[in-house]
């Protein structure tokens, strides 16, 4: 026989005596009553003597018949009794019966000391190194049969035991659209986002006639943009402006302003008033015919003007009419002698009127047909040169707004424009006209605009009714990194001189690139060709320029 140590033998002892206690602990487990006078089970909220409670009896017994989990441990307030406190920071019932469902089911430890038991006859067994842990499943996944219609059945749940390694669910967040873009400055309900751009270079023919003299180019270029954040209506402010100064040619410098504050009123679901103001100053090309001879300084032009229109929807059917008026005013010319030269008779307004009629196809496209028609009012009835100028316009166009999945925005139209004078020496001027405004995503990275835009201009020319004007542009932004974009642009258009065997073809071709340090600054470089074509010997001309500039933005 072995010789035990002495651990060993009270080992055995004490498993002895349980094992001989055991069968006095099952019996007065079977009779309901208690050995040496104590009780086998914690208090449940039951008194000895009372009658049992069926329902209860009936849940245990059901309870009884289920797959047990093994539980390891006491329950939360196992030993709290009828009146003690239970800290599961658990909502409790009051009534009968609570602190019962509160505190579970009576735990029975007979099994647990006959296993104590047994596990102490037996010899002790040298103990077997832990399996490696192995990578354990979610706690609850679904089978691939559990999703019935894209919905996932609860009864079918598959239940791995394991523990819970997740750790918080952290929720992701939406994507930008570009993460270079400026924050704004909320002021009041609006949001404002000024920016300024300072830029330096070099134009070998600054004043774009033919052979004509090379310069350094500075230029100054403030905006200011503001949009309202309210639940209805909306209000748009949109100032942008340039100016443009030439080291060694200080004539031709010239200021530009494009501005204007847009708004809509929100009259019913169906109904809204779109009210509009704009200003536009700016001066003419050096190389334009409508510009006198001699000039210190190139003159400036003003418009203002402000349009007030309707828009009703009839289901997909919608309907609007709008109004505008105008007013353009040319300053004096200052010539090299000192002396000045009025400019009044270049001085008109004009009032148009538009209807325009569109159906809602599909969600993303909405054609339309549209006529303008629109009358011109000099201030003098007769110019310098002895011409009446006063003339009335019309317009037709059709075409269709787009918006699809936001991969293709914008608008495309195409029709025809004729105007009348009412010199009956000046020439009708029309033909057919081309718009756009279109934006193509065509990848997240590359994205292609094309604009055209057909119009007429007053001329000043003897005999020219005025000029018929095209352009048209294909631009293209790609993203190496999405704070480095390159650009490429071409561009081309023609002046009709209505009455002139005058005509003038426009080319320019531009690449860029643009360095976003931050949402606040950007670096940027570009490299512009411009070709004129003219019919009139003597106006042909190139130009090349580079810029360099910083753009600050908030």
């Amino acid at each position: 026989m072995p010789r035990l140590r002495p651990g060993q033998l009270l080992s055995l002892g004490f498993g002895g005596l349980l094992a001989a206690l055991a069968p006095l602990m099952v019996g007065a487990q079977s009779t309901g009553e208690a050995p040496f006078g104590l009780r086998s089970t914690f208090d449940a909220g039951s008194a000895p003597g009372a009658v049992p409670d069926r329902r209860r009896e009936g849940r245990r017994q059901g309870r009884a018949q289920r797959p047990a989990a093994v539980q390891y441990g006491n329950p939360p307030g196992s030993g709290a009794g009828q009146t003690g406190f239970v800290s599961t920071n658990r909502p409790v019932r009051r009534g009968a019966g609570s602190r019962a469902a509160a505190v579970g089911p009576p735990l029975d430890i007979t099994p647990r000391l006959a296993e104590s038991a047994s596990a102490a006859a037996r010899p002790p067994v040298a103990p077997t190194p832990p399996a490696p842990p192995t990578p354990q499943a979610n706690p609850a996944t679904p089978p691939r049969e559990a999703r019935v219609n894209g919905a996932l059945k609860r009864d079918q749940m598959v239940v791995i035991p394991g523990p819970d390694v997740r750790g918080p669910v952290r929720l992701r967040s939406s994507r930008e659209d570009d993460p270079f873009d400026p924050t704004g400055i909320h002021v009041g309900s609006f949001i404002v986002k000024p920016a300024i751009e300072l830029a330096r270079g070099y134009n070998d023919n600054a004043g774009g006639v033919s052979n004509g003299r090379g310069s350094y180019v500075n230029v100054f270029a403030p905006e200011i943009v503001a949009r309202s954040n309210w639940s209805r209506h909306e209000l748009l402010i949109d100032l942008r402006g340039t100016y443009t100064t030439y080291d060694q040619e200080s004539t031709i410098n010239r200021p530009a302003l494009n501005g204007k504050v847009v708004g809509r009123i929100d009259v019913t679901r169906d109904t809204r008033i779109e009210v509009e103001g704009r200003t536009l100053v700016g001066t003419d090309n050096p190389n334009s015919p409508n510009l006198q001879a001699g000039l210190a300084r190139l003159p400036i032009f003003t418009d203002v003007g402000s349009s007030l229109g309707v828009v009703h929807r009839f289901n997909r059917f919608e309907v609007s009419l709008k109004g505008s008026a105008d007013r353009t005013t040319y300053e004096d010319s200052k010539l090299t002698d000192g002396s000045r030269d009025s400019n009044r008779d270049r001085n008109f307004d004009q009032y148009a009127a538009a209807l325009r009629a569109s159906y809602e196809l599909t969600p993303g496209m909405k054609p339309f047909i549209e006529a303008v028609v629109d009358e011109r009012v000099h201030d003098l009835p007769v110019d310098f040169f002895g011409f009446r100028r006063n003339s009335e316009g019309t317009t037709g166009r059709i075409g269709s707004t787009f918006e699809i999945a936001r991969t293709l925005t914008g608008e495309v139209s195409t029709g025809y424009m004729r105007r009348t004078y009412e010199d009956p020496s000046l020439r009708d001027l029309q033909g057919a006209i081309f718009d756009a405004s279109l934006i193509w995503t065509a990848t997240p990275l590359t994205t292609l605009k094309l604009s055209a835009l057909s119009g007429s201009d007053e001329s000043t020319v003897p005999g020219v009714s005025g000029v018929f004007r095209r352009d048209y542009a294909l631009q293209v932004d790609h993203a190496f990194r999405r704070w480095l974009i390159a650009t490429a642009r071409l561009s081309y258009g023609t002046d009709d001189y209505e009455g002139s065997i005058r005509r003038d073809e426009r080319y320019a071709a531009t690449v860029a690139l643009t360095y976003k340090l931050n949402r606040d600054v950007q670096l940027k470089g570009e490299y512009r060709r411009e070709w004129l074509h003219s019919s009139e010997p003597g106006n042909d001309y190139t130009a090349n320029i580079a810029m360099i500039g910083l753009r600050l933005q908030r």
